[in-house]
């Protein structure tokens, strides 16, 4: 059955290892399609149940490249280089109905990452809780909702109209907190948008109470979520709902006058933005990462960020975009991203191509952004030309471009400052997946591109159709108009 495309959850249980490899791709040793209680009967296969959930998340249909993949090419950087609908042209040109491949396949593969979340947290309730005992089941179930809280907030970005549309007030999506795991009714009607934002607000203030401060090995303060990926996420989903004053609060728990967290895993920026971009990928600014290791777990092949950008070259940075803002100058080191290939330029952040098993890591979050997150929030919060703000926009665009400094003798209004943030993270951001989220939380028309005219917030295009499968297979389930 179809619905059982969208909905079931087979949950891989494998060997706990503590060694980088197993914690990528564990060895599967069962799948099931129930809430199996066995899988919940020692501490070995609970912790296999856990790694699964990530391995839900990083689906190349998901964070594993698709995500950020479409986030960027609907939104104004990137030039298709291919008409190929498997390869995002429908969303590029927003001519994606219903039925298109990435309209139904995101849509199924968040909705399952869901799913493997809260059959997690009905497994651990019910038997798991009494075998790790009950401090490693609150870490473990917090990471759960973590990952169920992106997952929310990720649909949101493509599929429901924006916060300030209706202060949340227009239809959202179905909440499922519960887990499906055999066929039945799955009929349910759609939330507003504000009460899925609460939902995801309310898994990540669960979450942080209840995360590890950090983890013994490196890796897991990259790979896994912790105290601070909870707070850092919050910064980005209350600035998606225009929720200024609560950004500052929560991004003030972890960044310091010298712009570092003091608690937890210790983030701080890198002098060299390049070194987050290479192996290892462990540094204290990668806050959340996708990984993949070369001949181990491939980065989603086709869907892989250097398969769009670099490798195959689907899509061309668009000169008109960010790469020809006068902003982002000859000297900024983030300009070795740009590589020219055949007379076009190409993104090449994300290098590792097919031989190497397209193994970058694929960035969430960063602590660039909390920064960011921050200034623009004081900026927006105190309609003011803040000097605190003009500090944080520095410290992120002076360490890849010594030869600018900003001051307050550069903006001549609150709204100037505001929108040198926009262009700072359309720069330092670029390919990773927030140009298109930060054009329809502020409500901006995304911009033309060669053939492509702009699409206003007022277009039905603005946002995807709900998926068809979920269309055919939910009777309460409404299309965006």
């Amino acid at each position: 059955m179809k619905r059982n495309i969208i909905y079931l959850t087979l949950i891989a249980a494998c060997l706990h290892s503590s060694c980088k490899k197993d914690l990528l791709s564990p060895d599967s040793k069962t799948a099931v399609s129930t809430l199996d209680l066995a899988q919940f009967s020692t501490k070995e296969r609970i912790d296999a149940q856990v790694l699964g959930l990530y391995a839900g998340i990083r689906n190349g249909n998901f964070y594993g490249g698709r995500y950020p993949v479409y986030n960027e090419v609907r939104a104004d950087n990137f030039i298709a280089q291919s008409t190929n609908a498997v390869t995002a042209y429908q969303t590029y040109n927003f001519t994606a109905g219903n039925g298109a491949q990435e309209v139904t396949d995101f849509w199924g593969s968040a909705y399952n990452t869901i799913n493997r979340c809260n059959l997690f947290i009905e497994g651990m309730t019910t038997k798991g809780t009494g075998i790790v005992g009950d401090a490693l089941a609150k870490n473990y179930i917090a990471e759960a909702k973590v990952l169920r809280a992106i997952a929310y907030y990720s649909l949101l970005q493509l599929y429901a109209r924006p916060y300030w549309d209706g202060n949340g007030s227009k239809p959202g999506l179905p909440i499922r907190l519960t887990g499906n795991s055999v066929a039945g009714n799955y009929d349910l009607a759609r939330s507003s948008v504000a009460d899925v934002y609460a939902q995801v607000i309310k898994d990540l203030n669960e979450a942080e109470a209840d995360l590890p401060l950090s983890y013994t090995a490196a890796v897991n303060n990259v790979i896994r979520t912790h105290r601070n990926t909870a707070i850092a996420f919050k910064t980005r989903v209350y600035l998606s709902m225009q929720r200024y004053a609560d950004v500052i609060t929560e991004a003030e728990k972890i960044v310091s006058s010298s712009f570092t967290a003091t608690s937890g895993v210790l983030h701080a920026l890198q002098p060299d933005v390049t070194a987050v971009f290479k192996s290892p990928y462990l540094t204290t600014e990668s806050i959340f990462s996708m990984p993949f290791v070369s001949g181990t777990e491939t980065g989603g092949g086709q869907s892989a960020l250097s398969s769009y950008f670099f490798g195959i070259k689907l899509y061309s940075l668009n000169p008109q975009g960010a790469i020809g803002d006068p902003a982002f100058t000859q000297a900024d080191k983030r300009r070795s991203f740009i590589t020219i290939s055949a007379g076009l330029p190409y993104l090449s952040k994300f290098p590792i191509g097919a031989a190497q098993g397209y193994s970058d890591y694929v960035p969430v979050i960063r602590y660039a952004e909390v920064l960011l997150n921050l200034g623009e929030a004081r900026v927006r919060s105190s309609n003011a030309v803040d000097p605190q703000a003009i500090a944080l926009l520095n410290a992120v665009h002076g360490r890849s471009d010594a030869s600018t400094t900003y001051t307050v003798s550069n903006f001549s209004s609150a709204q100037a400052l505001a929108d040198a943030f926009l262009r700072e993270r359309n720069i330092e951001f670029l390919g990773e997946g927030l140009r298109s989220p930060d054009l329809l939380r502020l409500g901006l028309t995304i911009p033309g591109k060669a053939e492509v005219p702009a699409v206003p917030p007022t277009s039905a295009q603005y946002i995807w159709p709900i998926s068809g499968t979920e269309l055919l297979y939910n009777k309460l389930m409404t299309d965006n108009n």
